[in-house]
């Protein structure tokens, strides 16, 4: 899995939906329910061109989205007990 910085991954948006996007694995999942595209990084880059995006199906969206939450609020928790 390449490093994307995490300032990039701030900025990065879904081009159809204008919806963040969150990381899992060697992929960019559109939190927008009605897209629910997903856009490959591919050699460390992301691939934002809609034409070459993927839909997920509902099941996979929903899943995608719940990892995503837990590894947000493990990171949270990370830093949060670095710092007392």
């Amino acid at each position: 899995m390449a490093d994307l910085s995490p300032w990039l991954l701030e900025k990065l948006v879904c081009p159809l939906s204008r919806a963040p996007v969150v990381r899992v694995g060697d992929w960019l999942y559109s939190t927008d329910p009605k897209t629910r595209r997903r856009y490959a990084i591919r050699d460390g880059i992301p691939n934002m061109l809609s034409d070459e995006s993927e839909v997920v199906d509902p099941e996979e969206f929903r899943r995608i989205m719940a990892l995503s939450e837990s590894q947000e609020q493990e990171s949270d928790r990370q830093s949060g007990a670095g710092g007392t």
